[in-house]
């Protein structure tokens, strides 16, 4: 027969296709009769997808046209009367009458859509459910969906990779809740996901959930995501439609053709290739083809799992720690992988961990019969009894986790590193499986939660996805929580400053009793991250000093009132900075402040170096003799205890507001107010004043004494790190006396490494204070092995003095990449240094 027309005999049936010639594509040449032929080949693929799901379409009778001219499209339900009667369909009754819609349950009934330029196949979450009382006709309690689905569009000013980065974060929150996700390019503009469901929840239900999380993760990244159907506000935002899971909502059929300009496909990928954001595009119909040759269908266990829920709570597996282990290879994580699961002792133990995976998160376990029953928690435990935190039930742990830190590879399911935040034991009020439980947590006084703790976990509805009223819940805290009894029975939370110590010389300022209280630390962070959700984050500058905890028994007419200033390794600072004493007339009740001292050189601008004069100095005749030269100020940015309170627990922004309020500022007192602006606006204000950077704290987050967090990041203009002192090189000229250059080094996991040489930025004063405190550590042998040109001059030292350079990157070998020295460090331990 002619190019133009074929009779064909597809599964038995006998079909006409006609003007094969036709151009559907006009950009790429694109015909009909191509078109009739992919799907005739991609059938075996599309079909296990679509198999008992009313199909609606999407026809370009004359093609989908060009930019300028487009194509008229016609969106169909209805099956024509005049439809081949060996076709399958069902009919739902509509408010504009009953549709009868095919169901694409072979290869013929996908040809003759096809012949009818359907290019776009849609379909539902739901499939068509055997043995209902009107076998032709779907009710409403016939659709119960099998998936879940995530459409991630971008907007204006977006592009596919931002929709690459929202899936995974997506699929973050979805393994959490025990879902496997696989992933789509749309062939439009975004991505699709989808999760398998057991079958068994509403659609209503289904969508629920959807909802929630899309408003979960539009909270936590608004620059980024926006879960509102207003299409006004997607501008600049990946909109996450949650709103196909509905029952009356359709989704493109995986492998469908798109009415694009070009022949786009809405293809199944790998998270290996999203990996890649940059790299991943749309693919065409031909590409599509030569992937399912090579690859089979990536999206087969989606299909196979529809009404198999592996976590469902009606049927739970008698091994409680099933779904645990499916989930991990114990040759590729050091997670505890136990044959089986545990008993529980007469005294139940909680922990939570901080979970930086893809998505920051906190991983809330309690003990209960034999395993660690797990919840994620994407905003961390609430801190106020008013602002519940969404919480998402996930597999079973075992109870060897409790004590699980380290770092879960990048490829594997919950990739990232583990910390704990908090542990220790609890008692429990009430467990009703799968709907509510409230427990009294007992932390540890130094930990996230700040002492004793009770709340209570509801789940948000009768059912989730799966059936399982075990995935969807929100934590609270409770009202009639203990008070913190970490305020009576810790030293960590206990200010006495009832009777005064030292003296009443004015060289040497009477202290008070200091808290056992390290300062919470920052991490090194990337700006780019907080772009990511500005509006989350406050700045301020950062300072370039010591860090200092102030415990302060305030001035009264009948006493002059105590400081003691406490470094970050617990050491005494008090006497070294008598005139940051002051600090008593500047606040009107006793407190427990934190700040950095500073010493300020050119431009009246923080310098490290001049600071270096001043510490350590103990003798009232030297720090008085350096204090005429080098005077000190305390910048003071954080309260932690106000008038017998702790307020550890409390928000960043609310201690700011209190801290203003608390503190004067005197003559060598600042209380610098948070920057108002953008990061951008920060950074280049800290530029402008030639410090080294700002500091970027969450807006909620709680001080976490001691610890080291990523609620509160570092962003330097450039980069500086801590080294060890192993060893020196012989001077000359100038230098003859002093040394040439230091050698330094930092723990590893398997002893010292070297990382190279500094011999710029000291000053005569440095020279000549290190080279005495070098001789005083001598040693014979090397601590550290180091290259044999760089030790042939070299005299060896023992490694436990500590300082700081600044350096541009690292090289291959892990040197250092032009370092400059900018002083020693006797606030930190020489056992912190570490690669």
């Amino acid at each position: 027969m002619s190019s133009k027309e074929q009779k064909v005999s597809v599964d038995g049936h006998r079909l006409t296709l006609t003007n094969l010639d036709k151009v559907y594509y006009p950009e790429t040449g694109t015909t009909k009769g191509e078109v009739l032929d992919y799907y005739a080949r991609i059938a075996p693929y599309f079909i296990p997808h679509a198999t008992d799901r009313l199909a609606t379409r999407k026809r370009w009778v004359d093609g989908v046209g060009t930019p300028d001219e487009p194509g008229q499209v016609f969106f169909e339900k209805d099956l024509p009367d005049h439809a081949p009667s060996w076709i399958a369909t069902r009919s739902i009754k509509h408010s504009t009458g009953r549709k009868r819609y095919p169901l694409i349950q072979d290869a013929a009934t996908l040809t003759y859509l096809a012949q009818l330029a359907s290019l776009e196949l849609h379909i539902p979450q739901w499939r068509v459910r055997p043995g209902s009382k009107d076998p032709g006709t779907i009710t409403s309690d016939d659709r119960y969906p099998d998936r879940m689905v995530f459409d991630l569009d971008p907007g204006e000013g977006r592009e596919l990779a931002d929709c690459v980065e929202v899936a995974h974060m997506v699929r973050e929150l979805l393994n959490g809740m025990g879902l496997d996700v696989y992933p789509l390019t749309s062939g439009s503009k975004g991505i699709h996901l989808y999760a398998p469901l057991d079958g068994t929840a509403t659609s209503q239900q289904a969508s629920d959930v959807a909802r929630e999380l899309a408003r979960s993760l539009a909270t936590d990244h608004p620059e980024l995501i926006v879960s509102n159907m207003k299409k006004s506000l997607r501008k600049n935002k990946v909109f996450i439609d949650w709103s196909q899971n509905s029952a009356s909502k359709t989704t493109v059929a995986p492998y469908s053709l798109r009415g694009r300009f070009t022949p786009t496909v809405a293809t199944p990928r790998t998270w290996d290739e999203l990996d890649d954001p940059a790299r991943v595009e749309h693919l065409r119909f031909e590409e599509v083809l030569e992937r399912v040759e090579d690859l089979g269908d990536l999206l087969e266990p989606l299909a196979h799992s529809a009404g198999a829920s592996e976590t469902s709570s009606a049927e739970m597996p008698h091994d409680r720690l099933e779904v645990y282990r499916s989930k991990r290879d114990p040759d590729k994580t050091s997670e505890p992988i136990p044959e089986r699961h545990g008993t529980s002792g007469d005294e139940l133990t909680f922990v939570i961990q901080e979970h930086h995976a893809t998505a920051l998160h906190w991983d809330f376990r309690l003990e209960y019969r034999g395993v660690l029953a797990s919840w994620a928690v994407p905003k961390g435990p609430p801190t106020d009894p008013k602002r519940n935190h969404l919480a998402i039930r996930t597999e079973d742990h075992p109870m060897e986790y409790a004590t699980f830190e380290g770092t879960i590879p990048k490829d594997e399911y919950g990739g990232g590193e583990v910390t704990i935040w908090d542990s220790g034991t609890y008692e429990l009020e009430e467990w009703e499986d799968g709907k509510k439980v409230v427990a009294t947590l007992h932390g540890q006084p130094d930990g996230g939660l700040g002492g004793v703790r009770k709340f209570s976990l509801f789940n948000t509805g009768d059912h989730g996805p799966n059936d399982d009223p075990d995935k969807n819940w929100m934590i609270h805290l409770m009202k009639d929580s203990p008070a913190d009894s970490s305020s009576e029975t810790s030293k960590t939370e206990k200010t006495d400053a009832s009777e005064p110590s030292g003296t009443s010389d004015e060289n040497t300022p009477a202290k008070a009793e200091p808290v056992e209280l390290e300062p919470m630390l920052a991490t090194l962070g990337n700006i780019e991250t907080v772009h990511r959700a500005e509006d989350d984050w406050a700045f301020e500058m950062k300072w370039d000093g010591v860090r200092a905890i102030a415990t302060v028994r305030a001035a009264t007419d009948d006493s002059p009132g105590a400081v003691t200033l406490t470094s970050r390794n617990g050491n005494d600072m008090t006497d070294t900075y008598p005139e940051l004493a002051e600090l008593a007339h500047c606040v009107e009740t006793d407190c427990v402040l934190d700040g950095e001292i500073v010493a300020l050189g050119d431009g009246n601008r923080p310098d490290f170096g001049r600071l270096q004069r001043r510490m350590k100095l103990t003798k009232p005749r030297d720090v008085e003799r350096e204090r005429a030269k080098t005077p000190v100020y305390l910048m003071v940015f954080d309260v932690l205890h106000h008038d017998d309170e702790s307020l550890l627990r409390t928000e960043y922004e609310q201690r700011r507001e209190q801290l203003i309020d608390i503190v004067t500022e005197g003559e060598h007192m600042y209380v610098p107010i948070a920057f108002e602006g953008t990061l951008d606006e920060a950074m280049d204000s800290s530029r402008d004043l030639k410090l080294e950077g700002i500091m970027a704290k969450r807006r909620d987050s709680v001080y976490l004494a001691g610890r080291r967090t990523k609620t509160w990041l570092k962003l330097k203009h450039s980069s500086t790190r801590d080294v060890l002192i192993v060893g020196w090189r012989t001077g000359n000229g100038e230098r003859a006396e002093t040394f040439a250059s230091l050698l330094l080094a930092a723990h590893g996991d398997d002893g010292l490494v070297y990382m190279g040489r500094v011999g710029t930025g000291f000053d005569d004063h440095q020279l000549q204070s290190l080279r005495h405190q070098l001789d005083q550590r001598a040693r014979k042998t090397p601590p550290v092995e180091v290259p044999s040109a760089e030790a042939r001059d070299a005299n060896w030292v023992t490694p436990n003095l500590v300082g700081e350079v600044e350096f541009g990157g690292l090289t291959e070998a892990g040197r250092l990449r032009h370092p400059v020295w900018r002083g020693l460090r006797d606030d930190i331990d020489a056992d912190d240094v570490i690669l």
